[in-house]
């Protein structure tokens, strides 16, 4: 219908051109310009036919039918355990089949990707990844194909070393799973030490405690023996007794810390005969003996999340103890606090910030709504805000030029607003930006997060409340409490110290496990304290047992230099990083733990496999088995090619080609009747 309206308008249109250009130019009588006056004639006809059909824009709708298919998700296992159960030319061959099988191709867009700590596009199997999380590679994968048809075939052991639980994947991802269980199915023999937990810090001369988790898979009836080694000495052992219905134990002790540092620890259980795999007997874990606790005020006049959870993440730190107190009781106690923390200061804190100030203790000042900004004016010096009694929400955003110590960005712009005060502040004393104010996305020019030093004391200043959420946050980002936890650890840990800055920082755990992360972060300053990003940076490990020594670049990344040791072998190592500038270096201390998770296992989880194949209406096969997984998928109705149309409305003429056409018979129109003395 609309087409036949469009060519009836063009019509119209012709006519009504043709009838005024008719009667603009004929003229019977002059019969010497009748040719002129045709030309003329024509050319205004074209002129009043193009204007109007430029302004019927003629359409017309095309539509065009095409076949969509369904896309193939096939996830491969690229971990250390596929290989320890030496499946992986079975995987390989796998992999090659599908991307060969013409039936597949032809049904399905094939998308292929492997799998270990983090998702990737398959390039190449090398089944080298330390870690595996299948968990996460469904999330990632679930993020691109969550409104598509998208069966996934999972190609895997079926045993994942870290991430939430992947049997529960099928809440969230709704696509159907087809297992492919790599490894072997046979239920072996088996004691091993499920767990080991154990705090990371004891205190001198205490006993710390230590819980082992201890599992037997097996029928008969078995004895085996479980001891703790210390430098190769038994510090303790004790004798456990094993049944096919009495299969776990869990063992609670305590062990002495009698020397101030690092103690290297070894747990053992006695393998059985004929055991198959005995790496997962021995665990091997270290505890730092510190002197006494560091403890903490937390002085606040007013109840609020934020007290609790500063109390949290500090005490996370187990060489941290946190102590909450109102300000008339911190004055009157004779208190051993070695930093303190004030919570919304105010007049009522006259006393607590007199006495801070008498004994040059280091404080973390949360200044919020509830702070008297008029009282802290007048009680310190060190900076001024301006009084305006109006509040604002503001973001954070990392200032990657602050020097005292390493800030690793833990997302702190996605992390919720902080409710501050809406004024601006003058420093007085040194001091240096961790994070500034953004509103809507906008820097504002103004601190949110600062250290100051003056006078051998330190201060913190946190100027909002409500950082309870970025702990929260934080945890939504990571799955833990670990990344914010870490970065208040190193605020406490500024405050706790009054050493001069160093020009040459650097960031490391004393222990590693084996086919972990070993990255090693250092920073580097001019002697204005400024980040220096030119500079040259080596680092030269030493392995203690053999002194071997090797030297390695550090490479800039963000705002800090890093080395990569990831390929170290389990020992330990002591490193220098040097300036190639000038004589500064740094030294420390690491050890890599002989201890590789993805040779834990003895066979493939089955029973694991099979329910998401079960909860996702998939069905699961054996990697020697795999035949029938091509035609199930290519006789399976649910993933048939979806026919689709889509239609366009297409112009039928192009204006600007129209528009000089136009301009075109108007010229030419005007060029003839001046050309022949018309007017």
């Amino acid at each position: 219908m609309q087409v036949q309206t469009t060519v009836l308008y063009i019509v119209l249109a012709g006519i009504i051109a043709l009838s005024l250009a008719f009667f603009q130019y004929y003229k019977k009588k002059d019969k010497s310009m009748f040719k002129l006056n045709m030309l003329f004639l024509f050319l205004r006809f074209v002129t009043i036919f193009s204007v109007l059909v430029l302004i019927i824009n003629p359409q017309f709708e095309n539509k065009t039918v095409y076949s969509e298919k369904a896309n193939l998700i096939v996830a491969v296992d690229n971990s250390n355990s596929v290989q320890h159960l030496k499946q992986e030319q079975l995987a390989s061959n796998l992999v090659k089949n599908l991307k060969e099988d013409a039936q597949l191709n032809q049904k399905f867009n094939l998308k292929f990707y492997s799998f270990g700590e983090n998702l990737s596009e398959l390039d190449s199997l090398t089944f080298s990844e330390n870690q595996t999380n299948i968990s996460s590679a469904f999330n990632q994968l679930n993020q691109v194909y969550k409104q598509l048809t998208a069966p996934t075939i999972l190609i895997t052991d079926g045993n994942q070393t870290y991430g939430n639980d992947y049997q529960f994947i099928t809440n969230s991802y709704k696509q159907p799973i087809f297992p492919v269980v790599l490894g072997d199915t046979i239920t072996y023999t088996d004691l091993k030490i499920e767990q080991l937990n154990v705090n990371k810090y004891a205190y001198l001369d205490n006993k710390f405690p230590v819980e082992a988790i201890v599992v037997y898979n097996g029928a008969n009836d078995v004895n085996s023996k479980f001891s703790v080694y210390r430098n190769n000495q038994v510090i303790y052992t004790t004798t456990l007794s094993f049944s096919k219905n009495n299969n776990s134990k869990v063992l609670n002790f305590t062990l002495p810390a009698t020397a101030v540092g690092f103690g290297n620890y070894k747990a053992v259980v006695s393998p059985l005969k004929n055991e198959k795999n005995t790496i997962n007997n021995t665990k091997n874990f270290t505890v730092e003996v510190i002197n006494e606790k560091t403890k903490i005020a937390i002085v606040s006049a007013i109840s609020h999340p934020d007290i609790g959870l500063l109390k949290k993440s500090i005490e996370s730190n187990k060489q941290r103890e946190i102590e909450i107190i109102s300000p008339e009781n911190y004055i009157n106690q004779n208190n051993d606090f070695k930093l303190v923390v004030l919570f919304n200061p105010n007049d009522k804190f006259k006393g607590v910030l007199d006495k801070i100030n008498q004994t040059k203790t280091n404080k973390l000042v949360v200044v919020g709504t509830k702070s008297d900004l008029v009282f802290l004016n007048n009680i310190q010096n060190n900076y001024e805000f301006e009084i305006t009694n109006q509040t604002e929400n503001y973001q954070a955003e990392l200032n990657r030029g602050f020097s005292p110590f390493i800030v690793d960005d833990i997302n702190f712009e996605s992390f919720p607003p902080l409710h501050s005060n809406y004024s601006s502040i003058i420093f007085n004393t040194p001091y240096q930006v961790i994070l500034n104010k953004t509103l809507n996305g906008v820097s504002v020019n103004e601190p949110l997060l600062v250290t100051l030093e003056n006078d051998k004391q330190r201060e913190v200043l946190l100027l909002g409340e409500n950082i309870w959420q970025w702990r929260a946050q934080s945890y939504l980002n990571t799955q833990s409490f670990n990344a914010f936890d870490d970065f208040v650890g190193k605020l406490i840990q500024f405050l706790n110290t009054n050493q001069n800055r160093s020009r040459l920082n650097i960031d490391y755990e004393t222990f590693y496990n084996s086919g972990s992360k070993i990255i090693i972060k250092a920073e580097y300053f001019d002697k204005n304290f400024v980040f220096d990003a030119r500079e040259s940076l080596n680092i030269t490990v030493i392995n203690e047992a053999s002194k071997e020594q090797k030297t390695y670049p550090l490479v800039l990344k963000n705002n800090n230099y890093q080395v990569d040791l990831s390929n170290l072998n389990a020992g330990e190592y002591s490193f220098k990083i040097t300036a190639s500038s000038n004589n500064l270096s740094k030294s420390g201390r690491f050890e890599v733990l002989n201890y590789n998770v993805e040779q834990q296992f003895l066979s493939a989880n089955v029973t694991k496999l099979e329910q998401i194949a079960t909860k996702s209406n998939g069905n699961m096969f054996f990697g020697d088995n795999t035949s029938k997984l091509s035609s199930t998928l290519i006789n399976d109705n649910r993933f048939t090619p979806i026919q689709k149309s889509k239609k366009e409305t297409i112009p039928l003429i192009d204006w600007t080609y129209l528009l000089a056409i136009i301009v075109l018979s108007l010229g030419l129109e005007w060029f003839l009747r001046k050309y022949n003395g018309l007017t």
